[in-house]
């Protein structure tokens, strides 16, 4: 498969874009988590860029999920409010049952006190927000790449 081939895959660019607005993300929560904050700075980073590659493989599977469900991987690059919205609700359960296995089950992190929390499940607001915001953003350049490489596969 050449380099082309692979540039206009949506899968490729879902998981490149995950990554890209996700290891941010991952950085700027740190004041959130009990130990963040003054944990060894490696410690951290290696830290954040697990939860990232963690964060690409929830929007692989969210994405390979709407495919699923359309039979369409190309749903990408015509988005509807339907593929849309099953694309953040696919991702918002995943987080939701993750963050509250990792706090609750695992004892993996736990927030700090500054974090808010749904009530009940006690899941952070911040991860939560991050898979509402961040997918639009995910879909917008990914259809936008995918469109781009694919016209220059074209000529």
């Amino acid at each position: 498969m050449s380099p082309r081939r692979i540039l206009a895959m949506p899968e490729f660019n879902v998981a490149l874009f995950a990554f890209l607005l996700n290891y941010p993300w991952e950085f700027l929560q740190v004041p959130f988590f009990d130990d963040m904050p003054t944990m060894p700075h490696w410690e951290a980073v290696v830290f954040c860029t697990r939860a990232t590659l963690g964060d690409v493989l929830i929007a692989l599977a969210a994405f390979w999920g709407v495919a699923a469900l359309t039979r369409n991987r190309s749903w990408i690059l015509q988005p509807t409010l339907r593929t849309v919205l099953l694309f953040v609700a696919i991702g918002v359960v995943i987080t939701v049952g993750l963050e509250w296995h990792a706090t609750e089950i695992d004892d993996r992190w736990q927030y700090a006190d500054t974090m808010p929390t749904l009530p009940i499940l006690g899941t952070g607001l911040l991860p939560l927000i991050q898979w509402l915001i961040l997918p639009l953003l995910l879909i917008w350049l990914v259809r936008r790449q995918v469109r781009g490489q694919l016209a220059l596969n074209n000529e």
